[in-house]
């Protein structure tokens, strides 16, 4: 048993409003840049729906992910490194910009120096990658609140796969709001894709990273993540992703989107998991037992054998108490009530889901019946195949048991509370029926529904002994059969031992973006704000050096 620390998240769909706070403030904060433009770390999409980039789950398409040889191996989808060899200087299996979306800004000065007219200046949509004007046909939200609509359902890879009669019935149904940021994997396909060695997965925290110093842009990294959540950067020539907000992690911080997430939907910590038995939960031959087999990998922090484990690996002894009282184990594991994401791609994602009662709830409300009694609600979710199917189809590889259960649990938990908070006796039987208990229920409705922030956040600090492999590239998959790695080599990963290179921080990402603009302002002498990265000096935003009428001269400049 190897024991190792990973940083987790855990996002509850049922409370989830849409409104983007999160991808806004994640853009501001990471990707706010030239050269970032069409990227978005964090997106909220609705589903039903097309997703970002367009269709990102058709594995058929792009490759992502792993599939399992009829040996019990795990291959890349697209390929192993012969093929990467092969194509290394032609990737063609990668959503392009349209599948995507060209950003834009507006030309916003035409409002302020367009000359008068019988008609009101028009800010125009203008290309934020070639400065010309164009029209806007696509975006990251552009089908927001569209779930259901027959504009992009039949496109929708999920619906692909349900039966006829449900895809028909769906845009009568229901829709709800899926945030999608990295999922860190455990055995993630990105970082064996990678030929340079530049993607890695931290030791100390499990947080997948790229090293801006060795990434050579070969972009197989795209190719491989199944989320196409790996994203090129066309200023720099480099891969960037979600970092989990790392520098703030370290610090007992959560990450920006958790931290301004409207709807307290977020919730992070750590669990502890075996490394040895990664590979194999991967490699399990039906894909309905990779839930299962995934929850196994994790280890029980209050198990006296795992948490003596812990310390013989070296994992700090807050650490060990901040996994126990992770939120992240209770939901998964305590309370089987968290999903992961499209668990088929093989490789195990550490951000997981809390499907959405609603649409049931909506349904049976709508229908003029009580939409938190146990029964009704208990039969909706029995006979409701459309949501069922889909949700099963986003989380359980198809299988809808697991998400009948945990809709079941989250409807006993609403019937349950209702009664004590209107004063009546509590239903033992509502809990009963889902194989809970009546404090069990009211242990993960505190969780749930009213959780302060510092039991949706439990982040342990990074210690000064930790610091110097913070800071150096240190990778968890780099021992001996390593899940999905295979060895050291001159593809996958970095030949021998890594070599210690200083893992660029957030201030150094911001450096080194040098640009004035993407593209000129539309009338001379004037400069966008809205573009500029507050590097160099544009013309006409200074006043030439030497100039003794500035602001702010100071007496020996202007004697």
């Amino acid at each position: 048993m190897k024991v190792m620390a990973q940083m987790s998240m855990v996002m509850n769909l049922d409370k989830c409003i849409g409104c983007h706070t999160c991808s806004v403030t994640c853009k501001q904060a990471w990707t706010n840049r030239s050269g970032t433009e069409y990227v978005w770390f964090n997106n909220v999409e609705t589903r039903p729906g097309l997703g970002y980039p367009r269709t990102y789950q058709d594995q058929d398409t792009w490759q992502g992910g792993w599939v399992r040889t009829g040996r019990g191996k795990l291959k890349l989808r697209a390929g192993g490194r012969l093929k990467k060899l092969a194509t290394i200087f032609a990737n063609p299996k990668m959503p392009s910009i349209q599948d995507y979306y060209e950003p834009w800004t507006y030309e916003y000065d035409m409002l302020l120096s367009a000359p008068q007219g019988a008609h009101t200046p028009v800010a125009r949509p203008r290309s934020l990658l070639t400065g010309k004007d164009m029209n806007i046909e696509w975006s990251a939200n552009w089908d927001d609140n569209l779930a259901g609509s027959t504009a992009t359902m039949q496109d929708d890879p999920i619906l692909k796969h349900m039966s006829e009669h449900v895809a028909e019935e769906l845009e009568q149904t229901f829709m709800f709001y899926l945030p999608r940021i990295c999922e860190h994997c455990l055995n993630p396909s990105c970082v064996a894709s990678c030929p340079s060695g530049a993607m890695y997965k931290r030791t100390e925290d499990g947080i997948v990273l790229v090293d801006q110093e060795a990434c050579r842009g070969w972009r197989m990294c795209i190719t491989g993540c199944p989320y196409k959540k790996v994203y090129f950067n066309h200023k720099t020539g480099k891969a960037e992703k979600c970092t989990l907000c790392y520098p703030r992690i370290e610090v007992g911080l959560p990450t920006v989107c958790s931290e301004t997430c409207v709807g307290r939907l977020r919730y992070l910590g750590l669990v502890l998991y075996d490394a040895d038995r990664v590979s194999e939960a991967a490699a399990v031959e039906d894909e309905h037992d990779l839930l299962a087999a995934q929850r196994a990998v994790f280890l029980d922090p209050n198990d006296p054998e795992v948490i003596a484990a812990a310390r013989s690996e070296g994992i700090p002894e807050d650490w060990i108490d901040a996994a126990q009282a992770s939120p992240i184990w209770r939901l998964i594991n305590d309370y089987e009530v968290a999903l992961p994401l499209h668990p088929e791609y093989r490789t195990l994602p550490m951000v997981w889901y809390i499907p959405p009662l609603s649409p049931v709830v909506d349904v049976v409300a709508s229908s003029g019946n009580d939409g938190e009694d146990p029964r009704t609600l208990f039969a909706a979710i029995s006979q409701l195949r459309i949501p069922l199917e889909y949700l099963a189809g986003l989380f359980t590889a198809g299988d809808t048991r697991p998400v009948e259960k945990v809709l079941r649990r989250l409807a006993a938990m609403r019937s349950y509370m209702r009664d004590v908070n209107l004063g009546n006796a509590p239903n033992e039987d509502a809990a009963g029926a889902v194989g809970m208990t009546g404090t069990q229920i009211e242990e993960m409705y505190r969780l749930l529904a009213i959780a302060k922030y510092q039991d949706r956040y439990v982040i342990p600090t990074a210690h000064a002994e930790q610091a110097r492999d913070l800071e150096e590239i240190a990778c968890s998959l780099d021992y001996e059969g390593g899940p999905g790695m295979g060895g050291a080599g001159p593809l996958g990963e970095s030949s021998g031992q890594p070599v210690p290179v200083a893992v660029e921080n957030f201030h150094a990402l911001s450096s080194r973006q040098t640009a004035d603009t993407p593209n000129g302002p539309s009338t001379p002498g004037r400069v966008n704000l809205l573009n500029w990265d507050g590097n160099g000096r544009p013309a006409g935003l200074f006043p030439p050096s030497g100039d003794s009428d500035r602001p702010g001269a100071s007496a020996e400049e202007t004697s």
